[in-house]
């Protein structure tokens, strides 16, 4: 039984874990169920169902650009769309949401900030809710019309 053990070449070679069975695992989750799904890709959900729900109604919303930031910026030109998308807020109020008209070519934008929405809100259904509500206001504001005409169950609970 002297048969000498040969290590193993310690070369460059991937390390799946330490030696103590931890490190770098696996998912925790696979990409198919919610889980995997990170907070900003959720509330851009949110956002597309909500613009989904109006363009059937409104088909002239494919025209526009819908964007999800984080948080508005202080100097009012939120999301490179010039001003307008954030101007004009104060240290009292922040914006929920942002319209830009169309000019020089470039399409009308609703900018929606995330963290802002997220903040005011409990839960998915809440978040949903408030989501919708900011997406309708907006679009109010681009197409010169009443939130309530844009989606008659604006307002309800």
């Amino acid at each position: 039984m002297d048969s000498p053990v040969t290590p193993r070449p310690a070369g460059p070679g991937p390390r799946r874990r330490d030696r103590h069975g931890r490190g770098m695992r696996g998912p925790i989750a696979p990409p198919q169920v919610p889980l995997a799904a990170s907070r900003a890709e959720t509330f851009a959900d949110l956002v597309q169902d909500s613009v989904e729900r109006l363009e059937r109604r409104w088909p002239q919303l494919a025209d526009i650009d819908f964007l999800v930031l984080d948080v508005p910026r202080l100097d009012g030109a939120g999301a490179g769309a010039g001003a307008g998308a954030g101007a004009g807020w104060s240290n009292e109020a922040v914006p929920l949401g942002g319209a830009v008209t169309a000019r020089e070519g470039r399409p009308a934008r609703v900018v929606i900030y995330r963290r802002p929405v997220e903040i005011r809100t409990k839960g998915r259904d809440e978040r949903a809710a408030l989501v919708h509500e900011v997406v309708v206001e907006q679009v109010a504001d681009l197409l010169g019309l009443t939130p309530e005409t844009v989606d008659p169950r604006y307002g309800e609970d």
